[in-house]
């Protein structure tokens, strides 16, 4: 099972690496990026028609950008980035369908000559590809590179709510992902995940024009949004029929082409016991990986972070309006490990 879990999560997250990666939605309403130039640089000046807000007091709609591929520690990193290394045995695919029908096998004769005859068995079917799993590798190359995106490109969703005297409560609410050019907004509250709230974080205007957001932390329970980000966004584009990980397995691989060809192989057993052994091992990978985020979450994720922006007051009335050219400095922890937060973590918002 531990080449088992790691195969699988090789194949379905870590591949993060190898993806690359504007108008939004908000958490209350549609925000719009002004600065599609990613010009980052906060010790500009105003734009010449736009006065300097007198005051950042008000509501505000954020989204925020983060790149979770390069940096994240511990073992939530790893789990990103374990596909580097998912095609060091040029047997895969189809060593890890065995692999799944030896996990789920019965004790026994059976299960142990097929546990010795792994490389053989699985060179065996990878002649035979194009029956077992004709699918396979395309879909599961497509997943990577969305997994890609999203980790790349980790968008949250927020709100910013700044009184009189600077002090601000900020509201994790949602996520936002853009892969394949589509943009997809997800609120916490329709999946059963907790909002993330921050209060007295402190915020600044200089008379510049320049937005100062006190370093603060932010907790998030990276398995589960995860989890969702898979579920709700990745699949679903591959296969609009689809919603989970099993059924997306069980679209790509023949079972029963898989049971008889193992029979064939090692000449024991049965091709229907190989068949039930199949797929009852793709559950197991599924149970596997939703496993693996899961225990992600028995350490939050945590950012430290500390904003600098430009305030806009696009009406002249001494209120911020837009919040611009917003980058993020700082650190991002789990389970005690830190890493650098990567310099291209951005941030803009709007009045709500």
């Amino acid at each position: 099972m531990k080449r088992n879990l790691s195969t699988t999560l090789f194949l379905l997250l870590g591949v993060a690496v190898a993806g690359c990666a504007a108008d939004a939605s908000g958490p209350d309403g549609d925000i719009t990026d002004p600065d599609n130039d990613n010009d980052n640089d906060n010790d500009n000046d105003n734009d010449n028609d736009q006065p300097v807000p007198l005051t950042p007091a008000g509501k505000f709609a954020v989204q925020s950008d983060f790149d979770l591929a390069t940096n994240l520690p511990g073992t939530a990193g790893t789990v990103v980035n374990y596909f580097i290394n998912a095609t060091d045995d040029p047997d895969d695919p189809t060593r890890f369908i065995v692999e799944q029908v030896v996990a789920a096998l019965p004790n026994g004769s059976i299960k142990d000559t097929l546990e010795d005859a792994i490389p053989f068995v699985a060179g065996y079917l990878n002649d035979r590809l194009l029956e077992v799993a004709p699918d396979f590798v395309g879909k599961i190359v497509d997943v990577g590179d969305a997994f890609g995106q999203i980790a790349r490109h980790f968008g949250t969703l927020e709100t910013l709510e700044i009184d009189a005297d600077g002090k601000a409560v900020k509201t994790v609410q949602g996520l936002h992902f853009k892969v394949d050019n589509v943009e997809l907004d997800f609120a916490f509250a329709d999946y059963d995940i907790d909002e993330v709230t921050i209060p007295n974080v402190k915020v600044t205007l200089e008379q510049s024009g320049k937005l100062l957001i006190e370093k603060h932390k932010v907790p998030l329970k990276y398995g589960a949004v995860m989890k969702l980000a898979l579920e709700q966004a990745i699949i679903p584009m591959i296969d609009p029929s689809l919603t989970d990980l099993e059924s997306l397995l069980l679209s790509v691989i023949d079972c029963q082409a898989v049971g008889q060809y193992i029979y064939d192989a090692i000449d024991i057993g049965s091709p229907s016991t190989f068949e039930s052994a199949c797929l009852s091992g793709i559950s197991l990978a599924e149970n596997a990986l939703y496993g693996a985020l899961d225990n992600i979450d028995t350490a939050a994720l945590e950012f430290e972070i500390f904003g600098t922006a430009r305030a806009v007051d696009r009406n002249s009335d001494g209120k911020m309006d837009d919040i611009q050219t917003g980058k993020w400095t700082g650190g991002v922890w789990y389970a005690g490990t830190p890493s650098a937060l990567s310099d291209t973590s951005k941030f803009f918002g709007k009045r709500m």
